[in-house]
């Protein structure tokens, strides 16, 4: 049987382990680009999984001063689009983390979910 130091020292590693994977996983979410689009893609969006705006693309012909309201709608559907799809890639990357941990389905590690 190991002693309670030996175990405090594996869970210690296993805690380190864990808190490594956790800034690999947020680090590679910051480089995952998405892209939301509305209009028929006259409008786009791209951001990270984690959200941050990278870029918005707005076709010429939608320039026009009396359709600003539209124009404004269209750019806030757009970022709503790649908000949802920044929240999936976000999530589809935490499971495999999740999982390479071989932690169990359901289990809600703090960070994870």
């Amino acid at each position: 049987m190991k002693s309670m130091e030996e175990m405090m020292q594996a869970a210690q590693a296993a805690a380190e382990t864990i808190q490594k994977q956790m800034g690999e996983a947020q680090a590679k979410l910051d480089s995952l680009e998405v892209e939301g689009v509305s209009g028929g893609g006259l409008v786009k969006i791209r951001c990270t999984a984690k959200g941050r705006l990278l870029g918005v693309s707005i076709d010429d012909s939608l320039i026009v001063p009396e359709d600003k309201q539209m124009l404004e709608d269209l750019v806030a559907a757009a970022f709503n689009d790649a908000r949802t799809k920044a929240d999936q890639a976000a999530n589809a990357e935490m499971q495999r983390v999740q999982q390479g941990m071989g932690l169990p389905p359901g289990f809600n590690l703090p960070g994870l979910g």
